[in-house]
């Protein structure tokens, strides 16, 4: 009996995380950094399949990660860090130099061409439920070259 409640417990609790997220990633990619650099950025597309909201991103590769967003204000380039980030069904949501991006702080050793970075996307959907989604991000000096369909 003891051992039927414990799978059961288990059972639930597995159930209660987080459920692989309904997006798909295009083009990942992160810049290299030298020894010394602290900091680095990690880009990609995300198109949601059904209406989602990007809450954070995580990495064994950083101490911290945030979701960044740049843009000009006259002849200033601002950037600000963003809690979140909507992901409308069907529309591509570009992290690109110079607009989203994924910031990654207090790195744990320099980014080298040809490694790659893990990372874990979380979201949330209209219902309030959690969704993360493992990406595997290469390590490169300049944005791969993007093939549209």
């Amino acid at each position: 009996m003891k051992k039927m409640f414990f799978a059961a417990a288990l059972v639930a609790a597995s159930a209660a995380q987080a459920q692989p997220a309904p997006v798909d990633i295009g083009s990942p990619w992160a810049r290299v950094v030298l020894q010394g650099q602290a900091s680095s950025a990690a880009y990609m597309t995300l198109t949601a399949r059904e209406p989602l909201t990007l809450t954070g991103a995580t990495t064994p590769a950083a101490g911290i990660v945030e979701v960044h967003e740049m843009w000009m204000d006259g002849d200033v380039m601002k950037m600000r860090a963003r809690e979140t980030v909507a992901l409308p069904a069907g529309q591509a949501v570009s992290f690109r130099p110079g607009g989203y991006h994924f910031m990654l702080m207090d790195l744990k050793a320099a980014f080298r061409p040809g490694t790659v970075v893990p990372m874990t996307l979380q979201f949330r959907d209209a219902q309030g439920k959690a969704h993360e989604l493992s990406v595997s991000v290469p390590v490169t000096a300049a944005a791969p070259m993007m093939h549209k369909p």
